[in-house]
């Protein structure tokens, strides 16, 4: 029986994103306020009905992974493998030490819809099983992130991937803190990888998902905004290192922040239709668990992304439970669009470079409040401010809500 709760810390960070591929450049876009968002020509000729999307150089592995290697590992496994080398980097972890100890991964990931389509063509153009090839096998089931990275990085812990939709790479972290916690694990790669490519969100796009406001794509993404008019597909990878205290004061790691309160909870309700109540609850056991008063939240990073009913739903939430506390509230999906599986953990480390530098990114778009957003303190340009606590929200299809909420150190 496990008593004594071990304190859960960030020691690394790494990213691939529509703001830049590493942290530095990623940390400047957010400063900035740029928006990664163009629009692409090629879905439009597929006939979407919007061609926006989130823009990510495609990854080149040659002479960093064996060829071996890479036939096994789809868009996303590659943008999460790079985001994983830098965050390792970033934690002072290397292939010695990982070799020596039982380090997991806990990754999110929902669908490999790319590598399916590829196969599948095959099969009806080649009238062949036997060209597919093996690569095929790997690069189409969900869990192929944290298969791949686990052999890559020779991770012995536990390895397992988090399919939660929209909120995958919050529980990933959120999962991961609890394992750390009560001493199952003492190091876990955590993140979320999403694969930018039309047959990935083509679904969407026939569900009217997406914003049309294709002559001007920057200002596409519009959350909490009176005027938004759908989300923006986006994607891409981002790797948290998370440990416990004692294993990273032991091997003298560098301590950036601490995992404080993870809330979980399930709408019980319409499939893609959020409600007010399961976001709530979500954000109150964070809180609970964190043991925090509201005024020691600083900045809350919403979930928000761009949809009517989705933004009005969180605005209720987040009002309903600050109340009159009023911390800056904003959504870096206005600049990256919706990174989907990947957002729960790259909104935690577009946080934490904020939360690093003193700085609250603007949410870019935002214009005129509706009738739920004028109650949040939505600042839509960049507020040079210092804050020691966020609060960040990750809610998915289904009715999955995601909380957490992260400590300077």
């Amino acid at each position: 029986m496990f008593m004594d709760k071990r304190k859960v810390v960030i020691t690394g960070m790494g990213i691939y994103s529509c703001l830049g591929q590493n942290l530095e450049d990623v940390r400047q876009s957010l400063y900035d306020g740029k928006s990664g968002i163009i629009f692409d020509p090629v879905r439009k000729e597929m006939g979407f009905r919007s061609a926006l999307t989130a823009f990510l150089p495609q990854p080149d592995l040659k002479g960093i992974v064996h060829r071996n290697q890479r036939v096994y590992m789809p868009q996303q496994a590659q943008y999460a493998y790079l985001a994983t080398l830098e965050a390792l980097k970033n934690a002072n972890l290397d292939m010695e030490y990982i070799e020596n100890h039982n380090i997991g991964i806990l990754y999110g990931n929902d669908s490999s819809a790319d590598a399916v389509m590829r196969s599948v063509d095959t099969m009806r153009e080649k009238k062949s099983t036997t060209l597919i090839g093996a690569g095929g096998i790997f690069q189409s089931m969900n869990s192929t992130v944290t298969m791949n990275l686990a052999c890559l990085f020779k991770l012995k812990g536990i390895n397992l991937t988090v399919s939660g939709a929209c909120a995958s790479g919050s529980h990933a972290i959120g999962l991961g803190s609890l394992l750390i916690k009560w001493g199952l694990q003492d190091c876990i790669v955590c993140g979320g990888a999403q694969e930018v490519n039309p047959f990935s969100i083509g679904s969407f796009d026939g569900i009217s998902a997406f914003s049309v406001r294709e002559n001007e794509p920057t200002k596409a993404s519009r959350p909490f905004d009176r005027d938004r008019d759908g989300l923006v597909p986006g994607g891409g990878a981002a790797t948290v290192i998370i440990e416990s205290y004692e294993s990273a004061l032991k091997r003298g790691a560098p301590i950036l922040a601490e995992v404080l309160g993870y809330g979980f909870s399930s709408n019980g309700d319409h499939i893609s239709v959020p409600n007010v109540d399961g976001p709530a609850r979500s954000l109150q056991m964070a809180i609970n668990e964190a043991n925090v008063c509201l005024k020691d939240i600083g900045y809350i990073n919403a979930h928000a992304t761009s949809t009517p009913m989705g933004d009005q739903n969180e605005a209720k939430a987040i009002h309903a439970v600050f109340g009159t506390c009023k911390p800056e509230v904003t959504s870096t999906k206005s600049m990256t669009g919706h990174e989907m599986w990947m957002a729960g953990a790259s909104e935690i480390i577009y946080s934490m470079l904020m939360m690093k530098n003193n700085f609250i990114a603007p949410n870019i778009n935002f214009e005129n409040p509706d009738e739920n957003s004028q109650y949040l303190n939505i600042p839509a340009q960049r507020v040079n401010k210092k804050f020691d606590m966020f609060l960040s929200n990750s809610f998915g299809f289904g009715g999955t809500n995601s909380t957490l909420i992260v400590k300077n150190l």
